[in-house]
């Protein structure tokens, strides 16, 4: 009964009590070091959890998970990870360490593809800084005290949220100006609340946002979609937590009030579905009358191979989710570790797909979420001029920054090694459809990216 109290108890570990962890003992002192290196630039934050029910310690370091959570020498490029290793071993002061370590974030495109440039909104003057607006019908929204999670996930695109450079962040306290901004803009239909992972937060707090949006009666209010990796990371917040009952009496208040409830569930491995906590969780969430929707990024050393894929979806599937997206890996962090090419990720997404039922192809990809919009890779195909037999590589938007974009086909040159849009070349002309337009709108080009002053 000890054994289960620990366990049900949620326990972080980060880089101060690493030593805590009963299976770090079998890390080399040369191992941990590498970890503390990578540590102090990108973040690093697990749980007893994770530990205990998902890694497979006889399997580390190649255990996906494992990789999935634990800082990993590769993870910084070769400079990057010996001028913060150079710094600890000089015992710098705290203060001279974060400028080392901020000094090389900003070489890692912290915020990618115009998430601070031309996605955060005005309204009546004022700049909403833990809102963004990219696409017409929905706005995400980063509750300041959601702005952690339960573990981090060591490709997250959103890092500079949690390695404190406030000047990175997005977040905010004000869920009147949420609801405001909602109300002013008849073409929204869908909040996201993300960050971090909205569900970090207490019952209470996290009611006080949503309540909010149901007491406003909102008429273009469709849809209210929570982000989160907690169903992966902490499935006890919808068991065992002390609030996770409150938690889903509001999950059923939110349905109850007409308006439909989306868990945006983040699934990276098929293991992280295979405890009964997460069925359970699962099972609980359901019954509320809420979806549970599944994405993942296609990741090196985690899940590039289509049999873990279709795996994936099966499983889901069969727990009642619904399989959504697969990303591409995003062009900021540690994507050099973890990115796969955008051609060969649509060769794992093709045959993920011919291995799964028609109920599982809900599931859309490989698809990145760059500047102009989400794009998806529709594949490889062959055109003839005249005697010349070249390939091509044909794309479309899912969503775009100008929604006439959306479900339009374009078409670049083949390019097995291109990892990002800003890797592809038109097959046709000089710029892509779109191109023009986006550069008048935002004087600036597909490849530009957000910079900050941090002095």
């Amino acid at each position: 009964m000890e054994d289960l109290v620990h366990f049900i108890n949620y326990r972080s570990y980060a880089l101060h009590n690493l030593h805590h962890i009963m299976q770090a003992e079998r890390f080399s002192a040369e191992e941990k070091f590498e970890m503390e290196v990578v540590g102090n630039v990108l973040p690093f934050k697990t749980n007893n959890y994770v530990i205990n029910e998902l890694i497979d310690w006889d399997n580390v370091p190649n255990d996906p998970i494992f990789r999935l959570t634990f800082p990993h020498k590769d993870m910084l490029l070769p400079p990057h990870f010996d001028e913060m290793a150079n710094a600890l071993k000089k015992n710098l002061s705290k203060t001279e360490l974060k400028a080392v370590a901020n000094k090389i974030r900003m070489q890692l495109n912290p915020h990618s593809d115009g998430q601070m440039a031309n996605n955060v909104p005005m309204l009546d003057g004022t700049k909403l800084t833990g809102i963004q607006h990219k696409y017409d019908q929905t706005v995400l929204f980063f509750p300041s005290q959601g702005q952690t999670c339960h573990a981090y996930c060591s490709f997250c695109f959103r890092w500079p949220q949690f390695v404190g450079m406030d000047e990175m962040k997005f977040a905010m306290k004000e869920g009147e100006l949420l609801v405001d901004y909602v109300r002013k803009n008849k073409n929204v239909t869908d909040v996201l609340f993300t960050g971090g992972d909205p569900l970090i937060m207490k019952t209470k707090i996290l009611a006080g946002y949503i309540d909010k949006l149901l007491d406003a009666n909102i008429e273009n209010l469709q849809t209210i979609r929570l982000g989160t990796k907690a169903l992966g990371y902490w499935p006890y917040r919808f068991t065992m937590d002390d609030d996770a009952d409150d938690l889903l009496i509001l999950f059923e208040k939110v349905v109850a009030k007409g308006i439909n409830l989306s868990i945006m569930a983040h699934f990276n491995h098929p293991v992280e579905l295979s405890t009964n906590a997460v069925e359970v969780a699962i099972r609980r969430i359901r019954n509320t009358g809420a979806q549970i929707r599944t994405q993942s990024p296609v990741l090196r050393h985690i899940n590039d191979s289509p049999d873990i894929w279709a795996e994936m979806w099966r499983r889901q599937v069969n727990l009642n989710c619904i399989p959504y997206y697969m990303f591409v890996t995003r062009d900021t962090g540690a994507q050099h570790y973890f990115a796969v090419p955008l051609v060969e990720s649509w060769e794992i997404f093709r045959k993920a797909y011919q291995q799964v039922s028609g109920i599982c192809r809900t599931v859309r990809g490989p698809s990145m979420s760059a500047n102009p919009g989400k794009v998806q890779i529709l594949g490889v195909s062959e055109i003839t001029d005249e005697v010349v037999t070249k390939k091509i590589i044909t794309l479309r938007f899912l969503q775009g920054r100008n929604k006439d974009w959306v479900a339009q086909p374009f078409f670049a040159e083949y390019n097995p090694d291109a990892l990002w849009l800003d890797d592809l070349k038109p097959a046709f002309g000089n710029k892509f459809f779109f191109e023009e337009e986006f550069e008048r709108k935002y004087n600036r080009s597909i490849t530009d990216t957000d910079s900050i002053n941090l002095q």
